[in-house]
């Protein structure tokens, strides 16, 4: 592992969810407020869904074998498939709590509890959100700036309760509604780490800056002639990425000059790149 700071911002994530949790739930069993309770349990799920990332962190290291010639970085992926089914069960439980209470038309009387424990879980999820987002960037960790995210959207969520506590005692209905838009909030945040993930496990098309950056890397080779690289493929594993692509050589080129240029070509473009490279000559025409 490169770094161990993913493993102590996913551990930090669950220890400060589990707190956070105890705090609000008090908070929303005190108020009988199913916003209250409903971010409660997100904030939770949080810690289980950082629990999944850092078992798919740990899998995800392990050395390539006889069965998976690629390593296991896919594991972190998969961990955040696992991020998405969570956050999923638990904006569906709480939006049938949201209509049941709005149809039943509770009232709810928050306290002073009810603010300091929004407030306080604003700004520590705000700077976890940070933290988890800054590390997975740095470190390349899908499942990580995921988390961070589901951090963030947890601050939001807090914010909009916050403020519908300050009219809670003038709208029957705020509660009912507070819970809906946590639901909402949920739903998105699942749908965002669902897609991204789902598009990187199906196999995503190479983007135009790495295109331009092995192109620029084709003047370091010191050849007169073009190379003309072109034919893309790219498969990410976690850290672990492969790309091939093709060349074009002169055909009366012998076979070992073609094949020194493009092994040049590959340590340069693995060096500037950090990938593995395979290049395919063609013969020109």
């Amino acid at each position: 592992m490169k770094s161990k700071s993913p493993i102590i911002a996913t551990w930090s994530s669950i220890v400060l969810n589990v707190l956070l949790f105890i705090l609000k739930f008090w908070a929303g069993v005190v108020s009988n407020s199913v916003a209250l309770l409903a971010d409660a349990w997100h904030t939770l799920s949080d810690s289980f869904s950082s629990l999944a990332v850092l078992i798919g962190l740990k899998y995800s290291h392990q050395p390539a074998d006889k069965n998976h010639p690629f390593g296991h970085g896919r594991a972190e992926l998969i961990a955040s498939l696992v991020v998405g089914v969570l956050l999923a069960v638990v904006g569906f439980n709480f939006l049938v709590e949201s209509i049941t209470k709005f149809r039943d038309r509770e009232i709810v009387e928050f306290g002073s509890l009810a603010i300091w424990a929004t407030a306080i879980s604003i700004v520590v999820k705000e700077v976890m959100a940070r933290y988890s987002i800054h590390i997975g960037k740095k470190n390349r960790y899908n499942s990580l700036v995921a988390d961070g995210w589901h951090h963030r959207s947890d601050s939001i969520t807090s914010v909009i309760i916050l403020i519908g506590i300050f009219f809670g005692s003038k709208i029957w209905w705020i509660d009912s509604f507070l819970g809906l838009i946590v639901t909402a909030m949920i739903f998105y945040t699942t749908y965002g780490i669902m897609k991204d993930t789902i598009s990187v496990l199906l196999g995503e098309a190479i983007d135009k800056e790495m295109v331009n950056s092995i192109t620029a890397c084709e003047t370091e080779v010191g050849e007169s002639i073009s190379l003309n690289p072109h034919h893309f493929k790219i498969h990410t594993y976690g850290q672990h990425t492969e790309l091939t692509f093709h060349i074009t050589l002169p055909g009366h080129f012998s076979l070992e000059k073609a094949h020194d240029i493009a092994s040049k070509y590959e340590r340069i473009v693995e060096t500037k790149l950090d990938v593995c490279v395979t290049i395919h000559v063609d013969a020109e025409e």
